[in-house]
């Protein structure tokens, strides 16, 4: 049986080359919901439907859990998903709560990247609530990064040019922490890298959601000893070229390059 790993589109990539280092012997499906992305600009409503339509189809793809890579969904649906399927699923959220104790001695804030969505979310306010006691935590939505993200554009100008735009008005000297709540974003962890100050710590929700998975797989008996590490890619549009762009990014992810 599969490991099933779904996002709205190229995102969760980041996810699944994370699953792949970290469980080699398990094979996975990857479903990407090309037909609606990006989740982070639409109602809470559409994107509910949206995931319940894809869930449905990777249900029958006779898999043993489902990681829900992508935070605006879980958000919206996560729980929806538990009370209607038996298997595991996982979901994720973004890593705030590791960024805040990283910074709770040092005088440092930390700053959140995310949808305008998943910022906009009830989920996200409690999470902040619940964990930011000390009120240090700034939030930027970066609904473009999405869209370069799924054109494959990363190359250092073009990206560079629009985080210094969009870190502008931030003085960075007071931050210690970047989060990067979105699974499309860790895609320019190295540009980011480069660009911010040497003191700022970049982290995701991408190991922690891995390592969960483990986790449970574990508890449940569910670990696969014998697999191959095959990958199978879906889409809702059922689109070779974007089947073909999933390949390419997933590339990029394990090897930090894109060939044709």
């Amino acid at each position: 049986m599969k490991i099933a790993i779904f996002d709205s589109g190229l995102g969760g990539i980041t996810v699944l080359s994370e699953a792949i280092q970290k469980l080699p012997k398990e094979d996975f499906v990857y479903f990407a919901d090309t037909l609606h992305v990006p989740y982070g600009t639409k109602s809470k409503d559409e994107v509910k439907a949206f995931v319940r339509q894809s869930v449905e189809t990777i249900i029958l793809q006779d898999v043993k859990a489902l990681v829900i890579a992508c935070n605006t969904a879980t958000s919206i649906a996560v729980n929806d998903l538990r009370s209607t399927y038996e298997i595991p699923i996982i979901g994720m959220e973004p890593a705030v709560k590791p960024a805040v104790e990283m910074n709770r001695s040092t005088g440092k804030r930390v700053l959140v990247f995310a949808t305008p969505l998943t910022l906009s979310q009830s989920k996200y306010s409690e999470l902040i609530s619940r964990v930011d006691d000390h009120h240090i935590v700034d939030s930027l939505p970066l609904p473009e990064l999405v869209q370069y993200c799924e054109q494959l554009i990363f190359d250092h100008a073009t990206i560079e040019a629009y985080f210094q735009a969009k870190l502008a008005d931030f003085d960075l000297s007071r931050y210690g922490t970047v989060v990067l709540g979105c699974t499309h974003y860790p895609f320019y962890r190295q540009i980011l890298k480069e660009l911010l100050p040497d003191h700022i710590q970049i982290v995701d929700g991408g190991e922690g959601t891995v390592k969960r998975l483990q986790q449970i797989l574990q508890e449940r008996n569910l670990l696969n000893q014998h697999g191959r590490a095959d990958i199978t890619m879906m889409c809702s549009s059922q689109d070779p070229a974007y089947v073909h762009k999933m390949d390419k990014a997933l590339q990029f992810m394990l090897k930090g390059r894109i060939t044709s």
